[in-house]
Parts: C-alpha cells; sequence; structure tokens
C-alpha cells in the first residue's frame, strides 16, 4: 500500500500532461524519496491502482483519476486554510500590492511579444513570394534520315 502512495505523490509532483512514465516515476522516487522500489512492486502497485480506478493508464505512462486528483486536492486543501487563518489580514494587503505590479508587467510583456510575433509574421510573408518558374523546354525534334 505504500507503494501506490509514493506513485500518487510522483506522478503529482512531476505534473506531466500525458501522464508519467515508468521510468520517471522510479528515477523520482530514487531521488526524492532516497528509496528503492523493485519493478515488480512498483508493476504491481500499478496495475492495482489502475484496477482499483485511481490511475488510468495512457499508453506506456500512469496519470491520476479525476477522482484522485479531487481527493488529494481536499487533502491538501484543508492543512492549508488552518495556517492562513493565523496571519490573514497582514499578508493579505501585501500579497495583493505584489499581485498589482505583476499584472501590470505581464500585461507589458505581453503586448510587446505580441508585437514581436506580427512583425516575425510581417518579415516571413515578405520572404516567402513566389519564385518565377523557368519555361518548360521544348521537346528535341526528330531528325530525319535522308
Amino acid at each position: 500500500m505504500a507503494t501506490i502512495l509514493l506513485i500518487k505523490e510522483a506522478i503529482a509532483a512531476l505534473k506531466d500532461r500525458t501522464g508519467s512514465s515508468v521510468p520517471a516515476i522510479t528515477k523520482w522516487i530514487t531521488s526524492e524519496k532516497k528509496a528503492d522500489v523493485k519493478k515488480h512492486i512498483l508493476r504491481a502497485a500499478l496495475k492495482r491502482g489502475v484496477e482499483d480506478g485511481t490511475l488510468v493508464q495512457v499508453k506506456a505512462s500512469y496519470k491520476l483519476s479525476a477522482e484522485a486528483k479531487k481527493a488529494t486536492k481536499s487533502t491538501k486543501s484543508a492543512p492549508k486554510k488552518k495556517t492562513t487563518k493565523k496571519t490573514v489580514t497582514k499578508k493579505a494587503t501585501s500579497t495583493k500590492k505584489k499581485a498589482t505590479t505583476t499584472k501590470k508587467t505581464t500585461a507589458a510583456k505581453k503586448k510587446t511579444t505580441a508585437t514581436k510575433k506580427k512583425k516575425a509574421a510581417a518579415t516571413t510573408k515578405k520572404t516567402t513570394t513566389k519564385k518565377k518558374t523557368a519555361p518548360k523546354k521544348k521537346a528535341a525534334s526528330k531528325k530525319s534520315k535522308d
């Protein structure tokens, strides 16, 4: 049972849109948790997770199912609410100020990147003019023998 918990944590931490492969999961477990999981145990845990419905197999990768995502979000969000109640008044004012400044800078960055993309598109249109095709050669006429 502990192996499936490690696998769920690894998949959640990797955040791969198409799912996490078995080598990626083992690499994360060995690097982050400093634990080695044998291949046959890992495969059995993955298979059981797919049967239970906590994992979804996509080709050779595995993703968390929608039910498992909801369960992890609800367990993670409960401790966060307790910690935020203690220091809501002081931190809320400082984070709001920071948020407004970052929104302005990201909006400015988006405008500059949009203008750069337009300029790049305009330059590519200029360079992709149609090439003149060479006139076709006439077929060689056969000489008649006298």
